[in-house]
């Protein structure tokens, strides 16, 4: 279970500050942050090896893409399009704006596996629901302020992003400053997370007993769990900072990787799926 935090328009001097947690199966092959664009405009994100894609992704004028798994009985349909094309193709946007705007003319969300999206930058930020039932993206424009993303739409006040909500708003009161920094640090710390939100198993609407683990911001769990985090903050002007822990948070050092915006690109080896 995923896990997105947006801060909008509410750090001074960084307008848009995202984290995030990646949770899958251990076994996933999954290449760590690089270039997975290289220019017009250069990307930075992890790769996914076995649908292609990513699940977070930015790119160098400040445009943030990341989703969440819309959750199925029967798992990934590999006949479908893989969702992490999606944040691949709204950061080769130079605005949020114009993103969501290609997502609504050109995606058919039959064609994909279902997700939802946060998609912003300095000036906007979006919420996008890509799943059956619909022939277009649904996209809701967000104000100002504090959004959570789990397995589990926006607006549905699920009680993992609910917690999460608490444990980000209770880390920044922590902090000694409204800085950037001081916030990064904040979303670090509940990146690191390890307590369950629902302290009892629960039965998802497919009827598998879900272990309270899945939903802490930190997932372990026998065979799955938080695989990568990320912390991206936008600036208001200038390139967005990346940091990254390629493996659990609460054991991994979170490492800058900034200097990819500026570096020579290690690309995708040949035969890799472009997402």
């Amino acid at each position: 279970m995923c896990l997105l935090i947006a801060l909008f328009q509410a750090v001074p001097e960084a307008p848009l500050l995202v984290a995030a947690n990646r949770d899958e199966r251990l076994d996933r092959p999954t290449l760590p942050a690089m270039v997975l664009r290289e220019r017009d405009p250069r990307v930075l994100g992890g790769r996914d090896l076995l649908a292609g894609g990513t699940w977070l992704a930015v790119n160098a004028r400040g445009v943030v893409a990341g989703l969440t798994n819309q959750p199925s009985p029967d798992g990934r349909d590999p006949t479908k399009l893989s969702r992490g094309e999606l944040p691949l193709a709204c950061t080769s946007h130079p605005t949020a704006a114009q993103a969501v705007a290609a997502l609504a003319a050109d995606v058919d969300p039959a064609r994909y596996n279902a997700c939802w999206m946060l998609v912003g930058d300095r000036d906007a930020l979006f919420s996008v629901a890509i799943g059956p039932g619909s022939n277009r993206a649904e996209i809701d424009q967000l104000g100002p302020g504090l959004h959570v993303l789990e397995n589990a739409p926006l607006r549905a006040g699920s009680r993992k992003a609910t917690f999460a909500r608490e444990l980000v708003e209770r880390a920044l009161a922590e902090q000694p400053d409204r800085s950037p920094a001081s916030a990064v640090t904040a979303l670090e710390a509940v990146l690191r997370d390890h307590q369950p939100a629902v302290p009892e198993p629960r039965t998802d609407a497919a009827g598998r007993v879900l272990p309270p683990a899945l939903t802490a911001a930190c997932v372990h769990h026998e065979g799955f769990g938080t695989r990568s985090s990320a912390v991206i903050a936008v600036p208001a002007a200038g390139l967005p900072t990346m940091i990254v822990a390629d493996g659990k948070p609460c054991v991994t050092p979170m490492r800058d990787v900034t200097a990819l915006w500026t570096t020579d690109p290690v690309l995708s080896r040949p035969g890799d799926r472009a997402g």
